[in-house]
């Protein structure tokens, strides 16, 4: 199973990186239907960490930012399950062919790969506010000269395209 294909369904909903249950069903080759029924018959296994239903504010929020929902999903009445790292961990214990584990597996790379990335994006956020404080002056003065000449150009500029009223010779023509 291709770690892209897995990462593409990956979403954010508050704040959190969970998988819908529709791109689960697809993984895991079960209909939706069967996915949400096995959920529902063992809903204790999937506190509010695990998993949640999104609102309709939230589901309208995904189809507004994510191009690659299958057509029929986006029109669905009922909003999605959305399973967190752990809820997909808990999925493979109540679907138990050995499709799921497999996919698990696959999914929990998926997540983990996630996180690796994450925590090196903060380490050159960190990297860059550390360089940021120790040649603020150099790129404060850098900023401000930069400004100053754009400023001036655009003045220029709008001086030499002012129209000129009053007496005119042929050559302001």
């Amino acid at each position: 199973m291709q770690l892209k294909n897995i990462e593409s369904k990956i979403y954010e909903v508050r704040k959190e990186k969970v998988m819908l249950d529709f791109d689960l069903a697809d993984l895991y080759e079960v209909e939706n239907r069967a996915l949400k029924q096995a959920v529902r018959r063992n809903m204790d296994r999937f506190p509010s960490d695990f998993m949640f239903q999104l609102s309709k504010k939230e589901w309208r929020e995904v189809i507004t930012n994510c191009d690659n929902l299958p057509d029929g999903i986006k029109f669905s009445p009922a909003t999605p399950f959305a399973f967190s790292e752990q809820g997909v961990s808990m999925l493979s214990s109540i679907l138990r062919s050995k499709k799921a584990i497999l996919v698990n597996i696959a999914i929990m790379q998926a997540f983990v790969v996630l996180r690796q990335f994450a925590l090196s994006h903060k380490d050159l956020t960190a990297k860059l506010e550390e360089l940021e404080k120790k040649y603020n002056k150099q790129f404060k003065d850098v900023y401000e000269a930069i400004n100053y000449l754009l400023q001036n150009d655009k003045q220029e500029k709008e001086f030499k395209e002012r129209k000129k009223i009053g007496f005119k010779t042929k050559e302001d023509n």
